[in-house]
């Protein structure tokens, strides 16, 4: 079993709440943890200039033919951060920053034989957001990042003009001790093993008929 198919026989794992939801509360506890003081997403198709390095295999024969792109990673790289508080507007900031997206090419050359290569691709953000301060830890702006791109035209060299479609969540964050009700520490279910086995469906069948 795991967590997800344990069918909430086990009382203390995640899952469903049936019943009370107070029943089994046993401690206040102090956890570790990643805050979310503020989040917002922002979803739009842009269209970008990117130069690809990391060329694999090395040394395609051009010129280029265009077949996809993605992000390689879910975390952006935050530049030119900056967070203005909103003077009419108490608790709220206008926060502007640049966001790199890390994204991979995939193409084929002349020759008809498949490569990738890699790149990024930025977007401007400017928003308003909530930023809290006076604190001894301070709070950061924090992206998660996603990238597609169907199409693209090849530009010359490792040069593309591709289309993306680009989703941001900018989220202001903290490490923090939270103090939070718990039902005691997570009990965890033995793993069911994946099988293949050909016979198995027939074993399972009654020994005798009925």
């Amino acid at each position: 079993m795991s967590f997800c198919n344990n069918n909430s026989t086990i009382d203390r794992c995640p899952g469903n709440i049936n019943g009370n939801p107070m029943n089994g509360l046993c401690e206040k506890v102090c956890i570790q943890t990643t805050k979310i003081f503020d989040a917002c997403m922002m979803q739009t198709s842009i269209d970008q200039t990117v130069t690809l390095t990391n060329i694999s295999p090395s040394t395609p024969t051009l010129p280029l033919t265009f077949v996809s792109g993605s992000s390689t990673s879910s975390t952006g790289t935050i530049t030119a951060l900056t967070i203005t508080p909103i003077a009419d507007r108490a608790g709220l900031s206008r926060v502007t920053a640049t966001v790199s997206i890390p994204i991979q090419i995939a193409y084929t050359d002349a020759n008809g034989v498949s490569g990738t290569g890699t790149s990024t691709v930025n977007i401007t953000q400017d928003v308003v957001m909530c930023v809290p301060s006076g604190s001894v830890i301070s709070p950061v702006v924090a992206a998660t990042v996603n990238m597609a791109s169907p199409r693209g035209t090849y530009v010359s060299d490792y040069t593309f003009n591709i289309t993306c479609c680009v989703t941001v969540i900018l989220s202001v964050q903290a490490p923090v001790n939270l103090l939070v009700p718990s039902y005691g520490y997570c009990k965890i279910p033995p793993c069911t093993e994946f099988s293949q086995d050909a016979c198995q469906g027939v074993f399972d069948l009654p020994l005798f008929p009925s």
